[in-house]
């Protein structure tokens, strides 16, 4: 092996572990939590930026963008499995399509003007407020007998789709525990919000490319804030691990599931907000 190749390799293992890790990490939870891996690849893109040297004011743009990137193959493959169950809402699916598509877009272009500090503050702040919800609220509450319908049912979706392309996330973070409220069975709710995850997935994406065009060169290989090999290195693991999620999630009841979720944010959300702050 060439020297220079073998050097730039070990210059660059961490990051490349790093990345590996949160590809099989998050592919298990795109299927398993219907999140679409972003709750798990976001923190640790942005972790390897700071690796890599990208300005602070960018890092967390990159991160999400390139989560966001990888969430459209992970989000077929764990939308799938779970159809194939019967634990995806498609009368819902059609509703809210176009609102969702609209947010996902339109969050992502938010995005893309305020400060990494603000979309980490963002970040951590949601997920510690679902975390709350699923392990200190009861299963059985329910905010109403069906999920609404009507102009201002929309307000839900464009909530769900705007906020999780800020955060580089797909539905399921937000999606899970509003449709539990909204009288979805918890199964069903994972694997709607896993089909979610592409409505917010491909327009976020594309805007993350046309916003972030003129700042590419601030992390190499990357198109606009999406970074081509962080995705090829995430993307392949997360679609192939999805499925095993889906099957562990079909395993576990309606509480486990919960409170596994709501764990999981809590550390992660937790995480993110202190070095917010910090």
């Amino acid at each position: 092996m060439d020297s220079s190749l073998a050097a730039l390799l070990i210059e660059y293992a961490p990051v490349i572990v790093a990345m590996v890790l949160s590809g099989v990490i998050g592919g298990l939870m795109a299927g398993l939590l219907g999140v679409g891996g972003g709750i798990v690849i976001v923190p640790v893109l942005d972790f390897a930026c700071s690796l890599l040297g990208v300005d602070p004011a960018l890092r967390l743009q990159f991160a999400v963008a390139t989560s966001l990137a990888t969430i459209i193959p992970t989000s077929i493959s764990s939308a799938r499995s779970h159809h194939s169950k019967g634990a995806v809402d498609l009368p819902l699916l059609r509703r809210w399509r176009v609102t969702m598509l609209v947010a996902a877009a339109s969050g992502a272009y938010l995005a893309s003007m305020v400060s990494s500090h603000f979309l980490a503050i963002v970040f951590g702040s949601v997920a510690l407020l679902v975390a709350a919800k699923m392990l200190l609220l009861r299963d059985d509450l329910r905010v109403v007998d069906a999920v609404p319908q009507g102009p201002f049912s929309h307000l839900i979706p464009f909530g769900i789709g705007s906020v999780s392309s800020m955060m580089g996330i797909g539905g399921g973070t937000l999606g899970v525990p509003t449709l539990t409220l909204l009288n979805q069975p918890v199964h069903t709710a994972v694997g709607t919000s896993a089909a979610f995850g592409l409505l917010i997935s491909i327009p976020a994406t594309i805007a993350y490319v046309i916003t972030g065009w003129n700042d590419s060169a601030a992390l190499p290989g990357s198109i606009g804030y999406v970074n081509v090999p962080g995705f090829l290195l995430i993307a392949p693991l997360t679609t192939w691990l999805a499925p095993y999620g889906v099957r562990l999630a079909h395993r576990l009841s309606r509480q486990q599931l919960s409170r596994l979720f709501g764990g999981f944010l809590l550390i992660v959300g937790g995480r993110m907000l202190y070095n917010a702050l910090v």
